[in-house]
């Protein structure tokens, strides 16, 4: 037993001794002299030494400034509060993880919000975990690309059940392991939390790289992104490397933007190549002016270029490719965007009153766990694929609702109300509204709905606002609500309810009973929906 004890003990603590030499100075040091090594490397390679950092010197001038700038004027933000006072690195990797998730096509001023409320909801990763996809998608409207939280949701679950809440801890093990998780975001992860040198590039580092170093190939292209990677990977600093990163990300949100640079307040200006040929050329027309004569200007015609012949991968396509207007701006090059598609959509919005209370209550239909908008609630839809007139699309919506819902539908309530125009990341979407009223509820009748029927729901306008809806449905809701036209649905709802006027003429509009065997339920979510669309990463 002393034998066993000894064993457990002494694996015990060259578990310990290892997690120590991932942080350890020794270790650091180790990983500054493969960056050296690859800076000798890069430095005698001529085509593409100009784009690159050729000594030490520069190196260490660009992080103590950088450093020393984030320190005094960074951003107060609740995930970097977490990732500085948090003692537990598992949560503090859990807090970084879905900042980082979160931020991903999004803005700051937007994320701030949703983060607080998420970690108020989930402070640990077990807790997020154990949390329903509904719940995630719920806390998640609003925010865009819905498989984001998705992909952490899976992810949570995949490290409590497979590695016994223990985050990974490398950025390799990261990428490799975690749903959602790509290069970039598994380097933040791994730099700010468990202190692992390795540079990140993310859209303001790209800028701040390709400007600095002057790339203005295509940022995008497979050339320029291994390119920008080994740079950040050059400079980031190897005894603060998490803090190095996000001041490389901090310069590019608030200094390097992307529309008004502001030059005069960045901190590596003396290093960017970009900036010395905008002085270069504003130089230059100043001595023309001056007849080049008398000039006292401090020249800067002997600044270095590129000596590559035309040849460089990371150069400008060609010398008429500069845009003087455009100074620093021109750097990085933007790639030609592809237009989005287009598509129609048809979508009812079916509203009844209760009998009991009168409360108004929307009807909403789930989509499936797969594909664009996963798990998230909608109203009716319909994907138009040809040009339809308005009474072929009042068929189509009525044989709809009458899958759904019964006999209790009629073609003659159904009302036009519009357009609503949503553009997701690939998609230009346009919803053909209608509106339709049914008749009154009881209560009985509204607890029995919702437990024959899980995959659809009546909901108060309240519950509505809080259920996991995108926001083209938010859109589509809105516009219903400020329509004048919404006003005379329940009007023609209680005509049909109480039966024909007095003058004995029958109502109007074609009614449809439910196939016998679906009892008004769906009958299939494959011809509701068009095969899944792959949402961006």
């Amino acid at each position: 037993m002393s034998k066993l004890r000894t064993t457990v003990m002494g694996r015990k603590t060259s578990l310990k001794r290892k997690e120590n030499v991932m942080n350890s100075p020794q270790r650091k040091r180790s990983c500054h002299e493969q960056i050296k090594a690859e800076l000798l490397r890069v430095a005698s390679d001529k085509e593409i030494g100009y784009h690159s950092f050729k000594d030490l010197v520069e190196i260490h001038s660009i992080r103590a400034s950088l450093l020393s700038w984030y320190a005094k004027s960074k951003r107060q933000l609740p995930w970097r509060r977490m990732a500085v006072t948090e003692s537990d690195l598992n949560k503090r990797a859990y807090a970084v993880w879905v900042s980082e998730i979160m931020l991903q096509q999004t803005q700051v001023a937007t994320v701030i919000n949703y983060y607080n409320k998420w970690m108020q909801r989930w402070p640990t990763l077990q807790d997020l975990a154990k949390a329903t996809l509904e719940e995630v998608n719920e806390m998640w409207s609003g925010l865009g690309y819905y498989s984001r939280g998705r992909r952490l949701h899976e992810g949570a679950q995949k490290v409590l059940s497979e590695f016994k809440s223990e985050m990974p801890k490398s950025a390799e093990e990261l990428q490799k392991l975690l749903p959602g998780v790509g290069r970039y975001t598994a380097a933040a992860i791994a730099s700010i939390t468990f202190g692992q040198v390795t540079g990140v590039v993310d859209g303001n580092v790209i800028r701040v790289l390709c400007r600095t170093r002057a790339i203005g190939a295509d940022s995008t292209s497979p050339a320029v992104t291994e390119a920008l990677w080994m740079l950040a990977n050059i400079l980031v600093d190897p005894v603060k490397p998490g803090d190095f990163n996000q001041a490389m990300m901090e310069l590019g949100a608030t200094v390097c933007t992307p529309k008004a640079p502001l030059c005069s307040e960045c901190p590596v200006q003396a290093h960017c190549r970009a900036y010395q040929r905008v002085k270069k050329e504003q130089e230059s027309i100043s001595k023309r002016l001056l007849g080049n004569t008398t000039s006292k200007l401090s020249s800067t015609s002997d600044i270095e270029e590129c000596g590559s012949a035309g040849g460089c991968p990371l150069c400008l396509p060609d010398k008429e490719s500069w845009d003087s207007d455009l100074g620093v701006r021109n750097f990085p090059r933007k790639p030609t965007k592809k237009p989005p598609r287009t598509e129609r959509t048809l979508t009812c919005v079916v509203m009844r009153k209760r009998v009991n209370d009168d409360t108004e209550e929307y009807f909403l239909v789930q989509r499936p766990n797969f594909g664009l908008l996963a798990g998230m609630w909608e109203f009716p839809s319909i994907l138009l694929e040809a040009e339809l007139t308005e009474k072929k699309q009042k068929h189509l919506i009525f044989d709809r609702l009458t899958e759904l819902m019964g006999s209790s539908v009629t073609e003659a309530n159904l009302q036009r109300m519009g357009e609503v125009v949503h553009i997701f990341s690939h998609i230009h979407q346009t919803y053909h509204v209608y509106g339709s009223s049914l008749v009154d509820a009881t209560a009985d009748a509204v607890k029995q709905e919702e437990t024959e029927h899980p995959s659809f729901r009546w909901v108060p306008e309240a519950e509505f606002h809080q259920s996991a809806v995108s926001t083209a449905m938010k859109k589509v809701f809105r516009m219903f609500k400020h329509s004048s036209r919404n006003e005379k649905l329940f009007d023609k709802g209680k005509k049909q309810k109480h039966g024909p006027e007095k003058n004995g003429e029958e109502q109007k509009g074609r009614k449809h009973k439910a196939p016998k065997d679906s009892g008004g339920r769906q009958l299939s979510v494959d011809n509701f929906f068009r095969p899944a669309v792959k949402e961006p990463l």
